[in-house]
């Protein structure tokens, strides 16, 4: 029987290739439940800053003003 994996420590680039392949199979899977479990988040993120934003500006204008 042939040693066909070559001398030990060198890596095997078809081995890492088909593990990234199976990682990137397996990753969207994962991309799909996440955004359904937490489809408001961003817009709450969004308007929390939004709000924080109109505050600092109407403290300003009211610090440059009074």
């Amino acid at each position: 029987m042939a040693n066909t994996q070559g001398p030990q420590g060198t890596n095997d680039p078809a081995g890492s290739t088909q593990m990234f392949r199976a990682f990137v199979d397996d990753a969207p899977q994962t991309r799909q439940a996440a955004p359904a479990a937490s489809s408001s988040g961003p817009r709450v993120g969004l308007i929390v800053g939004i709000v924080a934003a109109v505050i600092v500006v109407a403290a300003v204008a009211w610090l440059a003003l009074g």
